[in-house]
């Protein structure tokens, strides 16, 4: 991956990375090996990006699929990636580890199903329905109801913890 692809098509957005690698994984050195993985598959298949929708969007949808096909392969394999440090303009982000309350937060929403994890970090990413049912591959009617679901289970789940 060269440097200049990685400085202007994935830095940018490292944050919805992030995010997504964040809500499926429980550990920094999960976080890592998913994050890696996440931008090698952006990288390798960019080529196949038609711009029908923003860059933003293309990154969600390949870090949702990267993150849940590791968390299925890791299920059934139990097999873990050799994982680098992360490069150092991510380390100050990488740190979300430390935040009790964004830990709290993470742990509830790894609670919820596979789907309803990527529902809820896509409507915390500030995308709107049609934008998540777009990523998502469903229709934008049932995601507000969805989305409403979610939050409601959240919520019971914090204050039960």
């Amino acid at each position: 991956m060269s440097t200049d692809f990685y400085t202007s098509s994935i830095l940018p957005y490292a944050g919805i990375i992030i995010k997504i690698c964040r809500g499926y994984t429980n550990s920094q050195e999960d976080f890592e090996d998913y994050y890696q993985e996440v931008c090698l598959q952006i990288w390798r298949s960019h080529q196949n990006f038609k711009e029908d929708s923003e860059w933003s969007t293309w990154v969600y949808r390949i870090s949702l699929n990267v993150c849940l096909t590791l968390l299925k392969k890791n299920k059934t394999k139990g097999q873990h990636f050799v994982s680098d440090a992360l490069p150092d303009e991510l380390i100050e982000d990488s740190q979300a580890f430390v935040d009790e309350e964004l830990n709290e937060l993470y742990a509830a929403i790894r609670r919820l199903s596979e789907l309803d994890r990527g529902l809820i970090l896509l409507y915390l990413g500030e995308k709107s329905y049609q934008e998540i049912a777009e990523i998502i591959g469903t229709n934008a009617n049932n995601i507000g109801v969805r989305i409403t679901r979610i939050k409601e289970r959240l919520k019971k789940i914090l204050i039960n913890r």
